[in-house]
């Protein structure tokens, strides 16, 4: 049975800068999560939510340009069908390329519609089922010992999984995660993130150096232009890799697979350009038996919450990275959505995504109607 067809009427879009803590990676620093929120009205008389967050060092996407494109997405779609979401991203595809942060936004709400227009939560409509998800916790890039103080404040407050940041000098990095490891103890797991920083040279040191640390795995130890040394990068490291800015589609993932270049897959929405190409991500990985994690960038618990309906619906992801909304943020836009209790997701089963953004919040916040 075919649904009958949802129609899109118009588009809201919101400028959505949530005011942050300083939060240093090797790319960079932000001070503001560079959202951008939307709202897909119906003709059916409810309308689908969508968030992204702009990371212009590793997407190429600024909140400026996700708020330009939102206008030209929003145009395309005016009077469209909402529950044919293949077709409505190749749209998209076909009117540009990548741009994947903000068709992020877009899949979403098509993917809140669809499930509200069956009155299920959306990990239900994914056929997903409910499961323990802990996140790890970040640590951003300073000091060895600032860092290692960081590490034991995390540990007091019950985290059990820490992620740190690494990639801006070698010989320190592996500094910071000898302190780090000395700080927290043996129990605790350890994995690192060196976000494109070293060279090939720079990372069989550091990596082979780490190794002593029990590491669990690495993220992205060099810039995506040398994947082809990943193969001999995985012969000579003790610490797992896992591809994340190397792998923004399934086409992406296929190849590293392939060539041997990595352990692990780190999918995130606003790589992939949301749940559509995430799901093939998912397959394609699990096909292989290469394990995902669910990460992202600074996204608000909106969006946060679609991941969690994701996880769920996705048995391969085995590792969360799911601590944005945790990373400082100075304000909460979200109404509903998801809840952390310690370090542990949970959510509701209200029909769709289950969150909204805060009328209050949006009241102050650049907002165009197309």
């Amino acid at each position: 049975m075919k649904n009958t067809p949802v129609i899109i009427t118009h588009t809201d879009i919101y400028r959505f800068s949530i005011p942050m803590d300083p939060f240093t990676i090797a790319t960079g620093t932000m001070d503001h999560a560079q959202n951008v929120f939307i709202r897909i009205h119906t003709d059916a008389g409810f309308y689908g939510v969508g968030e992204c967050s702009a990371f212009p060092v590793i997407t190429g996407e600024t909140q400026d340009t996700c708020l330009v494109m939102a206008r030209e997405f929003a145009r395309l779609w005016k009077g469209q069908d909402a529950l044919d979401i293949p077709a409505r991203m190749q749209q998209l595809h076909d009117f540009t390329a990548g741009n994947t942060t903000i068709k992020s936004a877009f899949d979403m709400a098509l993917f809140d519609i669809a499930a509200k227009n069956v009155g299920l939560p959306l990990y239900q409509l994914l056929s997903g089922k409910r499961r323990e998800v802990e996140s790890d916790i970040t640590i951003g890039i300073s000091g060895p010992h600032a860092m290692a103080l960081k590490a034991l404040d995390f540990k007091a407050s019950g985290a059990t999984i820490l992620k740190v940041k690494l990639g801006k000098n070698a010989i320190e990095d592996v500094e910071r995660i000898r302190q780090i490891r000395e700080a927290v103890g043996a129990n605790l797991k350890i994995r690192i993130d060196a976000n494109q920083g070293w060279s090939f040279d720079e990372a069989v040191f550091a990596l082979q150096a780490m190794g002593a640390y029990d590491i669990e795995f690495c993220e992205q130890p060099m810039r995506t232009w040398y994947d082809d040394r990943l193969p001999q990068l995985m012969q000579l490291s003790p610490v797992k890799i896992m591809a994340d800015e190397s792998v923004y589609t399934h086409h992406d993932a296929r190849k590293q697979i392939n060539s041997g270049s990595c352990h692990y897959i780190n999918i995130k929405m606003a790589k992939s350009g949301g749940i559509l190409e995430a799901k093939k991500i998912h397959d394609e990985a699990a096909a292989k038996g290469i394990a995902c994690m669910m990460g992202g960038m600074l996204e608000s618990r909106i969006a946060l919450s679609a991941k969690l309906h994701f996880v769920y619906a996705s048995p391969n992801i085995k590792f969360y990275d799911m601590d944005t909304c945790m990373l400082g943020h100075l304000q909460d836009p979200c109404i509903g959505g998801v809840t952390y209790e310690g370090y542990k997701l949970n959510i509701s089963d209200e029909p769709g995504i289950g969150a909204d953004a805060n009328e209050a919040f949006l009241a102050n916040c650049e907002h165009v109607k197309i």
